[in-house]
């Protein structure tokens, strides 16, 4: 069924349609509009899940870990501060295993107060053990909600879904909404190794041997390589049953033949392909590859771009050095050059993205720029 949805609305709709039993929230701008629908979901029957009204993003957290401990789907959705002031609980959930799915509409840290997009919240969480995917459009927020229970459940890793604040998050567009019968065909009934469940007692976060957390890091670290091919498998099969596959951890867009590539991820990607489509009208090969995932990390796509001319375009910064984008990046490849832009939500559109490529193809970019020129002068 095709329908009109904000982004929040849309991944409202997935937990739904996924049959999620427990969901605990607290509201913050933007993300506050995805719980508010679930919680009226609930209380008009449509959803059979227990829905939780917690103090703080810290208990939203706390209260899911607990539900997915004892065997249940469960959500949660934060943002920015919010996800900061849980940020202990995203270890604790990790670290034991749990299958989960949280939403992270993106929104850059104050101070000073702002609400707009940027990545820095959503990168907080990259070294925690967290499968992070990163959506483009309202299409594939919904589509990565509903995929992100099926990866969660069988990497038994918890799994977010990003998307920009506001660009996404409060903007409809139109959708397709599968029916609650064939999501039941392709998410199977949850699974995970172990439950906290009457007469079977469990024990979860307790002290132990050093070698046991070191041990416990490495399976982890294992685990979330593997789920790249978890991934794989789940778009294949997503596209297969509903016509919609995206690539896996990278969405490659005019990258065959291009020799300019440029490595970005979130709603703004949108904006640079129609940069891309118009220098590529005069005959500039620019292409673009796009992250749809930051953990696990594309190595091996990116690996294949060595030798080409690399612009990764970030939308966080680590203080200090350079975008964290960028920076991974430049993990992999060399010579990556890196503009930091849209920080705070500053507007970047066509134009801007139009004049940035333009530029990288004549070598006129520092190795590191901010963009736009006039912000910083």
């Amino acid at each position: 069924m095709r329908t009109l949805l904000t982004g929040n609305y849309a991944v409202a709709e997935a937990v739904k349609l996924s049959r999620a039993k427990v969901i605990a929230a607290y509201p913050i701008t933007p993300q506050t509009t995805i719980v508010e629908k679930l919680a009226e979901m609930v209380e008009k029957g449509e959803l059979d899940a227990e829905f939780i009204r917690v103090e703080s993003e810290h208990s939203a957290l706390a209260a899911v870990y607990g539900a997915a401990a004892a065997g249940l789907r469960t959500f949660t959705a934060t943002s920015s501060h919010g996800l900061l002031y849980l940020y202990e609980m995203v270890w604790w959930v990790a670290n034991a295993r749990l299958p989960l799915v949280m939403a992270v509409v993106t929104r850059t840290i104050g101070p000073p107060w702002n609400i707009h997009t940027d990545h820095t919240d959503l990168l907080t969480m990259r070294d925690s053990g967290w499968i992070i995917s990163m959506a483009e459009n309202v299409q594939e927020a919904f589509d990565l909600t509903i995929q992100g229970f099926r990866i969660s459940e069988e990497a038994e890793l918890p799994f977010v879904v990003g998307m920009d604040a506001f660009q996404l998050s409060h903007t409809a567009e139109v959708i397709d909404l599968p029916s609650q019968e064939d999501v039941d065909k392709w998410l199977p009934e949850r699974k995970q190794s172990y439950k906290i469940e009457p007469n079977n007692p469990v024990t979860v976060g307790s002290i132990g041997p050093n070698e046991y957390t070191a041990k416990l890091r490495y399976d982890m670290a294992k685990t979330i390589e593997s789920s790249k091919e978890l991934i794989r498998k789940a778009d294949e099969s997503f596209g297969k049953t509903f016509g919609r596959s995206y690539g896996g951890l990278v969405e490659s867009y005019e990258l065959d033949d291009a020799e300019y590539v440029v490595v970005m991820a979130g709603a703004w990607c949108g904006d640079a392909k129609d940069a891309i489509d118009r220098l590529r009208a005069e005959g500039l090969p620019v292409g673009m590859l796009r992250l749809r995932y930051f953990r696990p990390f594309p190595r091996e796509e990116l690996e294949e771009l060595e030798g080409r001319k690399v612009l990764v375009v970030d939308r966080a910064f680590s203080m200090g050095h350079m975008g964290i984008l960028g920076m991974e990046v430049s993990s992999v490849i060399n010579n990556v050059t890196n503009v930091i832009a849209g920080i705070g939500g500053v507007d970047v559109g066509v134009e801007d993205f139009e004049a940035m490529f333009r530029r990288f193809a004549k070598g006129e970019l520092q190795r590191v720029e901010w963009w736009p020129k006039e912000v910083f002068s």
